[in-house]
């Protein structure tokens, strides 16, 4: 039986950080990239997860296969002048490392985010995505997000632009 963990980052232990960044290059390499096209010197990605853990307002989620970190998300919640947008929050950076696919692993973290946000006391959560990431398309459709808008220019790859889509799911009624 493979061993699979989701956990909140609050902190880098031992190779977290190296690992993360390792996951990150292929998934980037694969085309799940959250916006990159190619991998980042190394300086620049151990920079841009070690200032995830300095925003208050980011929750970084890992994924691990056998122990190694093998994907991600943030949970974005509103900041605090956000009174009208207060009940809602993003799902951000959200990918599986190419060798960590078929475990189980992104509905194990999209679960655990999902339920970390409602112990928040969010109504729902948003979230985008590139119409090519089909994977990750039909993982939320299936886990009740509902697509509500497309944007024709969501993305240049290649000097082509690619479709976005747009969706939210409801994870309450009212706020806690």
């Amino acid at each position: 039986m493979t061993d699979i963990g989701v956990e909140k980052l609050t902190a880098f232990q031992g190779n977290d950080l190296q690992e993360l960044c390792e996951a990150t290059e292929e998934a980037i390499r694969d085309g799940s990239g959250f916006g990159w096209l190619t991998p980042p010197p190394r300086e620049v990605l151990e920079a841009h997860w070690s200032g995830v853990l300095l925003v208050p307002q980011r929750h970084l989620f890992i994924a691990r296969l056998e122990g190694t970190v093998a994907g991600s998300v943030q949970l974005v919640t509103p900041p605090a002048n956000n009174e009208a947008g207060a009940h809602k929050a993003r799902l951000e950076t959200f990918f599986i490392a190419p060798w960590a696919r078929g475990h189980g692993l992104a509905r194990a973290l999209l679960a655990r985010v999902e339920d970390h946000a409602r112990k928040m006391g969010f109504m729902s959560l948003d979230l985008d995505v590139r119409a090519t990431q089909k994977d990750a398309i039909r993982l939320y459709e299936r886990s009740g997000y509902t697509r509500w808008g497309i944007r024709p220019d969501y993305a240049l790859v290649g000097g082509e632009l690619i479709e976005g889509y747009f969706y939210s799911k409801k994870l309450r009624e009212k706020q806690a």
